[in-house]
């Protein structure tokens, strides 16, 4: 079978849900299966997973087994396939985060600067808004804001006067378009470690836009809160810090913005517990799979 994804900290992020023979688990993010295949080599005959993924590549991945279930779906709809499954409570949910290797690698999705490809970025092909949508159609001021909320990107304003320049000339079609359009030359990226830092801020915010991946995220932890029984755990792989900041915010105090809540009596409530400390990725598993090396692992348990 082709590889279509290596996990990162495979053995610790599983390891981190506990995972109980009999129990009912959801991997939220399939990919090519390492997570899943890893959990259902831990349960018994009377154990559950399900798992998601949008991206019609990764149904190649599908796991024959009698314990399994593929849903294919954005993730952000979490409560509403398990309530169709009827599966009222969970005891623990894994989440590897980001962009897949798969993804990187395919030469015409426009997920990588690598390649000149179009300007694409869907996980979920079905899906009409493309990044070349929100390059060409999106005000100055829009893309501005894309860039520097997802990107966190100083020179967002800059990067957008450029972009509204060149489109007024021919529209952005592919990644190497953009690139030109901004005034970093792709032959130019190799020399400057600076700018290609900066081109993968740019292509992230793209493509967290495209994929409306932060109200995913808040939906889906949103759902696990509600989804997990008492004792069950939230494993997360997270890999820049917007992502990682609402995971510790829900980890911490039950929601994405990190407000603690009290009860009646004034007393502050947390949903859950956190498990160890954050776990990031030897100097090995760095060197032979580069996408980890700005990995964090998160484990927290449900107290209630």
């Amino acid at each position: 079978m082709e590889v279509y994804h290596v996990p990162v900290l495979l053995k610790e992020s599983v390891d981190g849900l506990g995972v109980r023979p009999d129990g009912v688990y959801v991997d939220v993010t399939f990919g090519g299966g390492g997570h899943s295949r890893e959990i259902l080599s831990r349960l018994g005959a009377d154990g559950r997973l399900y798992s998601f993924d949008q991206d019609a590549d990764a149904e190649r991945n599908i796991v024959s087994d009698p314990r399994f279930t593929f849903v294919r779906s954005n993730f952000r709809y979490l409560g509403q396939w398990m309530r169709y499954y009827g599966v009222e409570k969970i005891d623990g949910l894994i989440a590897d985060l980001g962009v897949s290797s798969h993804h990187f690698d395919d030469e015409q999705r426009g997920f990588s600067f690598r390649y000149d490809a179009p300007l694409d970025m869907r996980m979920n092909q079905r899906a009409h808004s493309t990044a070349a949508d929100v390059v060409n159609k999106y005000t100055e001021e829009r893309l501005s804001d894309v860039f520097f909320l997802y990107g966190e990107m100083r020179e967002a304003r800059q990067v957008a006067r450029s972009i509204v320049k060149a489109r007024a000339e021919k529209p952005i079609a592919t990644t190497h378009e953009l690139l030109c359009a901004v005034g970093m030359k792709p032959e130019m990226l190799a020399q400057r470690p600076a700018m290609k830092k900066q081109v993968a801020r740019l292509f992230q915010a793209l493509r967290i836009e495209v994929n409306h991946e932060m109200e995913a995220l808040r939906d889906m932890l949103r759902a696990s809160c509600q989804l997990l029984d008492k004792g069950g755990r939230l494993s997360v792989l997270t890999y820049h810090s917007l992502e990682d900041r609402i995971v510790k915010n829900v980890m911490k105090a039950g929601n994405a913005e990190g407000r603690a809540e009290q009860d009646f009596f004034g007393r502050v409530t947390v949903p859950f517990r956190m498990i160890g400390h954050v776990v990031t990725p030897s100097p090995d598993e760095m060197e032979k799979n580069p996408r980890s090396r700005s990995a964090k692992l998160r484990v927290a348990e449900k107290l209630t």
